[in-house]
């Protein structure tokens, strides 16, 4: 598998596959909204896109980057997420990073989206059905995020077969400007705790896979034996 890794903003093709990562917060969060017990996750383009989705769908339930605010039922932070009850709920999700790059890449053959807590699920899939090249999205701070490339790094390693130690790929995180912005409350509509839960590595069993379905762009997760 020959990885590659890009910014956002420095993609010019559509890939064959494609993993799009953001630890702080997107894909942290989704991954525990399907703990949770949420049956998809629809991503908005936009906060109108958000807004509309929820007025057409009152049992949807909306998050979004930031405080509270009108329309919307969560705030992306997996601190303030993990006691939700979405049991078979359709929650739509809009970040300032993380559900960008899912569009960027939305019409490759395989979109997988990630963080930590889903690193070994997700580069097992890539081992299962990757045998060519991989674009990983490092989403944040313009393709510059440590956290993010830290873990798309960590997972191009694991599905490449190697025995890779984690430690370093975490601490790399850890000491991120995202994690100290967490740390310090500089990021409204966040908790202190969100750093911790983000760096939890294989905390869940399953990937996260996105895909156009009747016009929406869905986040399934997918069971990996």
């Amino acid at each position: 598998m020959k990885a590659r890794f890009l910014g956002t903003a420095e993609l010019t093709d559509a890939p064959d596959v494609a993993v799009v990562v953001d630890v702080m917060r997107a894909y942290t969060v989704a991954a525990w909204a399907f703990a949770r017990g949420a049956e998809r996750i629809v991503l908005a383009e936009s906060l109108e896109d958000a807004l509309d989705l929820k007025a057409r769908h009152p049992a949807w339930v909306a998050l979004k980057d930031g405080p509270p605010a009108p329309g919307f039922d969560l705030v992306n932070s997996p601190a303030l997420l993990r006691s939700a009850d979405l049991d078979g709920r359709t929650v739509v999700q809009k970040t300032t990073a993380g559900t960008v790059g899912a569009f960027a890449v939305k019409d490759a053959s395989l979109v997988l989206c990630a963080g930590f807590v889903v690193a070994e699920a997700t580069a097992r899939i890539l081992s299962e059905r990757a045998s060519g090249s991989v674009t990983f999205v490092v989403t944040g701070e313009d393709g510059r995020a440590e956290e993010d490339r830290a873990c798309a790094e960590y997972i191009a390693a694991r599905a490449g077969g190697a025995g890779t130690d984690a430690a370093e790929f975490l601490r790399r995180a850890g000491a991120s400007r995202a994690a100290a912005e967490l740390t310090q409350g500089v990021r409204r509509g966040s908790s202190p705790e969100d750093v911790a839960l983000c760096l939890e590595l294989d905390r869940f069993p399953f990937a996260m896979v996105a895909a156009v379905e009747d016009s929406l762009m869905v986040l399934r997760r997918c069971a990996v034996p």
